[in-house]
């Protein structure tokens, strides 16, 4: 779908300005250097993502913390934990933290292409714009695949090498190499549920908002 949306994105410059354009030269300073804002969204969208579900998870623990102290018959099994208010601080959380990715991945593309476009005006190079996002969206689909294809398969392996060492394995609970594998299912966790699936979306989102915007990224005659 992003490699058949990035030549609907070529095709749709040639139709706004006239000028073929089917190739994406790198060797240009300006190409490449949106090609470099590209790979670097991956990684950015990539930590504020992760940084999103550890915020989150801490605020559930705090929760969960203030109603064993709050309400000591959850520990006895007298009262049941309210577990409607644990719902609704992770449902805030999912929407409040993935404002900051989601405007990152919306107006990354957008800044590049103007920039460059009205670098572009000044150079006497109509297609600029697009030349440089062409390079973004380029760079962007490549190192997206290959980070959700690390962060989904070695989330995984974090993530099931903990059932494994509980099956009896290396030294099985309570050993060093329970407590190490422990910490890389929490890590692991956010890596394959949330990050490596965000990022499919991501560069999706990246050439389709390319597409739709595209008459603001050239210098139309």
């Amino acid at each position: 779908a992003c490699f058949l949306l990035f030549r609907a994105f070529m095709d749709e410059v040639y139709s706004i300005t006239g000028i073929k354009f089917n190739t994406v030269d790198i060797a240009i300073p300006e190409v490449f250097v949106g090609g470099l804002l590209g790979a670097s969204l991956v990684y950015l969208f990539s930590a504020f993502a992760m940084s999103a579900v550890g915020e989150s998870a801490e605020s559930v623990v705090t929760e969960v913390r203030r109603q064993f102290r709050e309400i000591p018959g959850i520990m006895s099994g007298d009262t049941k934990p309210e577990y409607g208010i644990c719902v609704d601080v992770v449902s805030q959380a999912a929407l409040a933290k993935m404002i900051k990715p989601g405007l990152l991945a919306v107006g990354m593309p957008i800044f590049t292409g103007l920039f460059f476009r009205f670098v572009g005006q000044y150079t006497g190079d109509d297609l600029l714009g697009a030349r440089a996002l062409a390079g973004f969206m380029m760079f962007a689909t490549v190192s997206g695949i290959l980070m959700a294809l690390f962060m989904n398969n070695a989330g995984g392996a974090w993530d099931n090498t903990k059932k494994l060492v509980e099956t009896g394995k290396y030294g099985g609970k309570g050993s060093e190499t329970h407590k190490a594998s422990v910490t890389g299912d929490t890590v692991g966790d956010p890596s394959k549920d949330t990050v490596g699936p965000s990022i499919h979306v991501l560069i999706k989102l990246l050439a389709t908002v390319t597409l739709v915007l595209c008459p603001l990224f050239v210098n139309q005659q």
